[in-house]
């Protein structure tokens, strides 16, 4: 039982034209950007991590607040909280004590300042998280239209040879499912 029809996922994307090899384009593309992303911001949280940790176990042991300020940073998103909030105690104890008052006291202030501080550093990590939102949401519905079009030439092939056996049919639909598989993995 010898099938003439063998399975080559590659001939079958070329087989479908322009439109099958943009969509595995697509998709190629969108992996290569997922993956990217996913390393890029994996190593740079574990490293942001580390250096937080450090910076934090070094600010505690400084033997008074001045030499803890003056440990080297290298843009550890502790040490601009840190930064920040003795930059607010100093600017509310010159200028914000008689009117800030009326507002806020000094603890407020300062957990204001370092929350602004926070925000920034936690909307910096989370930078490029949409583009991952995005192809996890997109990338089954480009495969599933790959899937649609596989399918539209599968059955336009076998109309055109007139015969509508189970080796002639399942070969090219097996082939058109590849891009939901592709989509999904992607995803």
């Amino acid at each position: 039982m010898n099938n003439p029809y063998e399975f080559n996922s590659l001939q079958f994307i070329a087989d479908g034209g322009p439109v099958s090899m943009l969509v595995a384009v697509t998709l190629l593309v969108m992996s290569v950007a997922s993956w990217y992303l996913i390393l890029v911001k994996g190593y740079r949280t574990m490293r942001l991590r580390k250096a937080s940790a450090d910076f934090i176990r070094r600010f505690w042991q400084a033997g008074s607040l001045q030499a803890a300020l003056r440990q080297p940073t290298a843009d550890v998103p502790a040490a601009r909280v840190v930064s920040q909030a003795v930059k607010a105690a100093e600017h509310y104890r010159l200028h914000g004590a008689p009117k800030a008052a009326d507002i806020c006291n000094q603890d407020e202030f300062i957990a204001r300042s370092m929350r602004k501080v926070v925000t920034e550093a936690s909307a910096q990590q989370e930078r490029g998280l949409t583009v991952l939102a995005s192809v996890g949401s997109i990338a089954p519905f480009v495969g599933l239209f790959g899937t649609v079009w596989g399918i539209y030439h599968a059955l336009a092939s076998i109309s055109l040879s007139g015969q509508a056996t189970l080796d002639k049919v399942a070969g090219p639909v097996g082939e058109a499912l590849i891009m939901t598989a592709l989509g999904l993995a992607v995803a």
